[in-house]
Parts: C-alpha cells; structure tokens; sequence
C-alpha cells in the first residue's frame, strides 16, 4: 500500500508519539485518538498532528475514513471495544500493532535494543544521547522525553544506527531485530500478561532469539534468565563491579558522581555522571557497553557526553533543589524499582529525613506486588500513598493503595488522596520528599513545588 496518511489509536503514549512524529518528519499527515489530553498530545498538535478526546468516529477527520492509503497504528492498551478501533479493524484498513510499526522502521537499521523490567528508559536515552554527541549520530525511539532535547524522538538522515526501548508489555519486543541487544534486568512483571515468572523469562529468552546473527547480546549479570542466542551472536555481560563492562574507582562527593568504566578492551577514566545518583553508576555502565560494541565510542567522547547527559523526565527529576530541601520525583513502578529508588536518594542524602510519596500503578500490579512494593517503603522515614491510578484496567475487588499501605512497616504512614496531595504537603516540615508511580503524581509534584517557590 502507497502510504500517504497514518493514524494513531491512543497516540498520546510516549511510545505512540514518538512514531506520530517520525512520520510526521516524513511529511506524513497524522491524525490519533487518545482518552484524555497532556503535555505530551498538546506538543504533537502543535507539530501538526490532528488529535482528538472523543471516542467516535465524528471525530476523526474525514481523509483519515478511506482505508486507500492510511496506516492505522494502534496500542494493545487502548480497550478492543474503542470505536474507531472498531471501525478501521471491519473497515478494511491497514491495522499494525505500535511494536509492528517500530519493528518495520528500525529493521533496516543496526538496532540498538534496550530491554528490562527496568532501567530500559534511562540506559537507551543515555546510548542515544551519547551516540547523538558523537560523529556518527543515531535515530532514536524513546520511552521518555529526554531533556535538552524536549523529545522521545531523535533522527539522523545517514547514521545506519536506531536506539530503542524495547518494551517487554504485551511481547512488543518480539517484533524487533537487535543488532545489540541489551537486558538490565528480569524482575517479574506484567503477570496480568505473562502469568508467571517463568513465561516471563521465556518471554525475554525469546528476544535474545531475534538477535541478528552478526550481532551482540549485552546481559546484567546475576540474571536468571537463560538466553538462546543465534549462531555467530557474541554475547557479553555487564554488571556494578563484574562483568566484561563494569564501574570501577566509585567516587561521590560534592554532589558528582565520577567512576572508571572498564571494557574488554582497557579503562576509560573519570566518567563523571550529568545526572548524579548511584542507580545511573549501572544504567551509564549498561549504556556506555552497547555504544563500545558499535566500535564508536572513544573515551573523550563517554567523558563529555556522559557529563552532558541531561537526564529523562519523571527520572530522577529534581522538581526543588535548595539547602536542606529537596524535591525528587522517580517513575519507579515496580518493588525493586522503587527499592533502588529510595536507596539512591539515601546515598544522595544520608542524613536528611526522607519522605516517599508513591501512587501504585494498576490493579493487578498491586495485587501481585504488594508486599514488595511495602517492603521497599519500609526503609523510608515516612510514607504517604495515594489512590491508585488504574491505567487500562478495571478494578479488582478489594486491591487499592490500602493493601500496600496496610503492609508498610512504619510509624509514620498515611492515605491521602492526590487532590489533597499538594494541600497536605505544603504544611509539613519535609526535608526531602520523592515522589515515585508510573500515574499522575507528578502533576501534583509539579504543583507542589511551584507553590513552596511562590511562598519562598
């Protein structure tokens, strides 16, 4: 099919708008539907995309109906039953999945792939931006808006390099072609999908199947899971203080953070992080090994653009920085997450009282998780919860943010809505607060910090 026009069923995704403006780079027409507006489809309308709230077909432009050169892209978290995707699924249209879509784009290019339960975001914004600060460039496809650059969108018109987060939901990533895959880790998650642990590793098993066969498979150490790479698939592993990539000479003071990152091939001294917390020791190692096997990677340049590295919103974003006070907000979303999370920000401030905020993230995950995710927020000073955010799912009976709270080990906890998040929090004396969940908290973070600047 000539494609003249793409359409975008739940466009508002991080995922989904990165795909919306690449074509829109083309000099593609692009229209989409998404629930419910943001930042993020605010920002692609004024790109020139068409966006609409409204689940019906009145509200999807009249050229985007004709099945005779539109694309229909779509993502498994959007409801079976939405009615455009109903219309264009009888209608005869061309229909992929977000995966498929991205699959097709980054096959013809030498795939940088970073996978995970966590860590993916953060080590492939890292991979791109310094590949992007080195000669050679990238095109990047990114599960976050990466700073400095105000999108999860990077392109390049001759680099034969893609870096992209490849997103274990629903198998997504089975439809990619790794030139490098990478693997930060295999924590359970998703069970709503995979049903158990087991599956889940298979799951990942199955993406490192996929990799080209002149290419390399990048592994944490200490994973369970057993890869089944191709013949001629050269495998290495990376890890804090072991592995064929890791972090040596660990310094912190003064508010840096500056290591040596050894490689099989010898030491690059002196890293020194932009984004100054312990978990970004291994996500630099992870993303500084996948750019060395590209052979593209001297050490002047993982000096500056590791220094340089921005960071990604909702990662470890600093919202309040001043003496004595600090406000951070994390997208952590799973237990161990949320464990690395809090242990980083105690490294950072180890004698600072700490207060973690944290909205839990789907039904099923809560039920799944919640012992893990209490067991992490255990190890703060104090605990607030707010009311879940539900995402795609429909409530399950007696799953809320009190089965995780009902859980906690602490003296001080408490429940609030997230209306009354801001109210609450302005009149108590914190000293440094993380806000943590893959919802919405982090309007009200935002909210929050604004307000104590204005009282300031």
């Amino acid at each position: 099919m000539d494609i003249k026009r793409v359409y975008f069923v739940g466009i508002g995704g991080i995922g989904m708008a990165a795909l919306a403006r690449y074509y829109m780079s083309k000099g593609y027409r692009v229209a989409g539907y998404d629930r419910t507006e943001s930042a993020l489809t605010d920002e692609l309308v004024s790109e020139g995309a068409v966006v609409s709230y409204t689940d019906s077909m009145e509200a999807v432009p009249e050229i985007f109906r004709d099945p005779d050169g539109t694309l229909v892209v779509y993502t498994p978290a959007v409801p079976s039953d939405n009615v455009a995707l109903t219309f264009f699924r009888d209608g005869g249209f061309e229909l992929y999945k977000r995966a498929q879509v991205l699959g097709s784009v980054t096959r013809d290019s030498k795939s940088l792939c970073f996978s995970g339960t966590h860590g993916k975001t953060t080590t492939s914004s890292m991979a791109a931006h310094v590949m992007h600060s080195g000669p050679v460039g990238c095109n990047a496809f990114l599960g976050g808006i990466l700073k400095g650059y105000n999108s999860n969108l990077m392109l390049s018109a001759t680099s034969p390099y893609s870096v992209v987060e490849a997103d274990e939901y629903d198998r997504s990533f089975h439809q990619l072609t790794p030139y490098i895959a990478v693997v930060n880790a295999t924590d359970p998650d998703h069970l709503d999908i995979y049903g158990t642990e087991e599956a889940y590793l298979e799951s990942f098993a199955h993406f490192t199947e996929l990799i080209r066969p002149d290419g390399y498979l990048l592994v944490r150490t200490g994973l369970k899971l057993k890869p089944r790479t191709p013949e001629g698939v050269k495998t290495y592993t990376f890890g804090r203080n072991d592995g064929d990539f890791h972090a040596a000479n660990v310094r912190t003071g003064d508010g840096t953070i500056v290591f040596d990152f050894v490689h099989p091939g010898g030491v690059i001294s002196d890293i020194e992080l932009g984004v100054p917390v312990d978990i970004n020791v291994d996500n630099a190692v992870s993303a500084l090994g996948a750019v060395w096997l590209t052979g593209t990677l001297t050490d002047e340049l993982a000096r500056r653009a590791m220094k340089s590295y921005p960071g990604v919103e909702r990662r470890f974003e600093f919202h309040l920085k001043e003496p004595g006070r600090a406000i951070i907000d994390d997208y952590a979303h799973h237990p161990d997450e949320l464990e690395r999370s809090i242990a980083s920000v105690r490294a950072l401030y180890p004698d600072k009282k700490l207060t973690v905020a944290f909205q839990p993230h789907l039904y099923s995950r809560t039920r799944d998780f919640a012992d893990g995710f209490a067991a992490a927020l255990s190890a703060a000073d104090e605990v607030i919860l707010v009311d879940l955010y539900p995402a795609r799912e429909e409530p399950i009976p007696g799953i809320s943010s009190k089965t995780i709270y009902d859980k906690v080990k602490s003296e001080k906890k408490s429940l609030i809505a997230k209306e009354d998040f801001v109210g609450t929090m302005k009149n108590r004396n914190f000293e440094i607060l993380l806000t943590a969940g893959a919802g919405n908290l982090n309007l009200f973070t935002a909210q929050l910090a604004r307000e104590l600047r204005q009282k300031a």
